[in-house]
C-alpha cells in the first residue's frame, strides 16, 4: 500500500478530542510552524487544554464561541495491524466574518510531510481528504480563504489542486526597536484621532470597504457587525490579554467634512517582551499622507512598553504603504499569497449522475409543430402547399375508386 497509488487509503476524519492535544502539540513543534495571528498555535493549545470541556459544551448551541478551535484530525490504520489507528494530519478552520459566509483555513499539517511529501501533495492524500471534508461539512461557507508562504511549494500545490486561486500578495514587514524610537520623535499631531467603540462600527466598515479592491471586498463579505465587540467576547478578550501579558491599543482618524473615517490602527503589545508587537493599519487611498503620522503615533505608544520590534503587513494593492516602508528601512520578513476558493467549485466537481442536462435542455430546441386552429375553424386546414396537394390527390383517387366500384356494381346488376 503506497501513498502514490490511485487507491490511496481513505482516512477516518473526526473532530479533535482531548486525547489528541498532546499529538497536536508534538507535530506543531516538529514542523516548527507558527500562526500569523496574534496567538501562536501552541498558545491556543494551552488555552484549549484548560477549557476543553467548556468549549465542547458551547458547540451544542449557537454562540460566539461555537466555532472556537474547530479542528479535525485524520486517522489511518497501521500497515502491520489494521486495528491500530494512528493520527496522520489535522486541519484548523475558523469563520472569517460574523455571517459565516466566508471561512478561513488556518493551517493544514501532515505528519512526516518532509520525508513523505506525497502525503501532502497527492490529490488523494491525507491533506486533500481533510480539505475536502471541511468543504463538504461546512455547508454555510460560500467562500474559503487562506494564506500560504510562497516558498512552501508543496503546500501551495495542495491548495491549487483543491481549487484555491490567488487573490493578493501579502508582505510582512518588521520595524526594529531603533527604528521605532526614531519614529517616535517625529511629529504625530492628529487633531481628530478618536478611540474606537461599537458606535463607530459603521465608519470602520466603510473605511474597510474603500481600502480594498471590489473582488477582495466580495470575498471577505464583511458587514458593520464584524467591527463590533460583544460584551461577553470583549470580557473574555481582556481576560486572555491579562493572562498572556498583552495589551491592545486602537484608534481611528475622523474626517469631519466627509463625516468618515480615513485611518485606523490597532496594536497588540507584548508587555513581557517575548514576542514582537503586531499592528493592523488601514488607510483611505485618498489620504496616504497619514502613513507617517499614524506610524509615528504607534511608535510613541510603543515606547511605554519593553523595547521590541513591530510587525506590519502590506498588500500588493497598497503601493504607497510598500514604498513608504521601503523608504523607511523596514525589513521584509515573509511573503505570503492570499488565496480563495468559491463554493461554485462544488457544482463543477459534483457531476450528479441523476441530472441529465441534455434531456432537460431538449425542450428548448425548435421543433416544428402544427398550429392550434382557431375556434372559428371547423375543418382542419393543411399546413402548406405540399400537404394541400397531397390531400387533394388522395381525394381525387378516392373519388375515382368509388366511381369504378359503382360502375362495376351496376354492370353486375344488369
Amino acid at each position: 500500500m503506497t501513498a502514490t497509488s490511485d487507491n490511496y487509503p481513505k482516512a477516518l476524519i473526526r473532530p479533535v478530542q482531548y486525547r489528541d492535544l498532546n499529538w497536536l502539540e508534538g507535530i506543531t513543534t516538529e514542523t516548527n510552524q507558527v500562526a500569523q495571528s496574534s496567538l501562536s498555535f501552541s498558545e491556543q493549545l494551552q488555552q484549549v487544554r484548560r477549557w476543553f470541556g467548556v468549549l465542547k459544551c458551547l458547540r451544542l448551541f449557537p454562540n460566539s464561541f461555537q466555532n472556537h478551535f474547530r479542528v479535525y484530525v485524520a486517522e489511518l490504520p497501521h500497515p502491520s495491524d489494521l486495528r491500530i489507528k494512528q493520527l496522520k494530519g489535522f486541519i484548523h478552520i475558523s469563520p472569517f466574518n460574523l455571517g459565516r459566509s466566508t471561512w478561513r483555513v488556518e493551517r493544514v499539517m501532515v505528519a512526516c510531510d518532509q520525508e513523505q511529501p506525497e502525503l501532502l501533495t497527492n490529490p488523494k492524500g491525507v491533506a486533500s481528504q481533510l480539505l475536502r471534508h471541511c468543504l463538504e461539512t461546512v455547508w454555510e461557507a460560500r467562500t474559503w480563504v487562506l494564506e500560504v508562504n510562497v516558498n512552501e511549494k508543496n503546500t501551495l500545490a495542495l491548495y491549487r489542486q483543491n481549487g484555491f486561486q490567488p487573490l493578493a500578495q501579502l508582505t510582512y514587514w518588521l520595524l526594529g526597536s531603533e527604528l521605532l524610537q526614531t519614529l517616535s520623535q517625529e511629529n504625530s499631531e492628529l487633531p481628530n484621532l478618536l478611540p474606537v467603540s461599537n458606535a463607530d462600527a459603521h465608519l470602520l466598515y466603510q473605511l474597510d470597504c474603500v481600502s480594498m479592491p471590489p473582488l477582495l471586498r466580495q470575498v471577505f463579505d464583511r458587514n458593520p457587525q464584524d467591527f463590533k465587540t460583544p460584551f461577553f467576547k470583549g470580557f473574555c478578550s481582556k481576560w486572555q490579554q491579562w493572562l498572556q501579558q498583552k495589551e491592545v491599543a486602537q484608534g481611528y482618524v475622523f474626517e469631519p467634512q466627509r463625516k468618515a473615517a480615513i485611518g485606523y490602527f490597532k496594536i497588540t503589545f507584548s508587555r513581557d517582551g517575548s514576542q514582537p508587537h503586531q499592528a493592523q493599519l488601514i488607510v483611505h487611498p485618498a489620504y496616504t499622507w497619514l502613513y507617517p503620522k499614524l506610524l509615528a503615533q504607534m511608535a510613541q505608544i510603543a515606547q511605554k512598553f519593553p523595547s521590541q520590534s513591530l510587525e506590519l503587513v502590506s498588500a500588493d494593492y497598497q503601493h504607497e504603504r510598500q514604498e513608504y516602508l521601503e523608504k523607511l528601512g523596514a525589513n521584509p520578513i515573509e511573503h505570503n499569497l492570499l488565496m480563495s476558493r468559491s463554493v461554485w467549485h462544488k457544482l463543477k466537481e459534483a457531476k450528479p449522475e441523476g441530472l441529465h442536462l441534455s434531456e432537460m435542455l431538449q425542450g428548448l430546441q425548435a421543433v416544428p409543430r402544427t398550429p392550434i386552429p382557431s375556434r372559428f375553424s371547423w375543418v382542419k386546414q393543411p399546413i402548406n402547399t405540399s400537404e394541400k396537394n397531397q390531400t387533394s390527390s388522395q381525394n381525387h383517387r378516392q373519388k375515382i375508386e368509388n366511381d369504378c366500384f359503382e360502375s362495376s356494381e351496376k354492370i353486375d346488376q344488369d
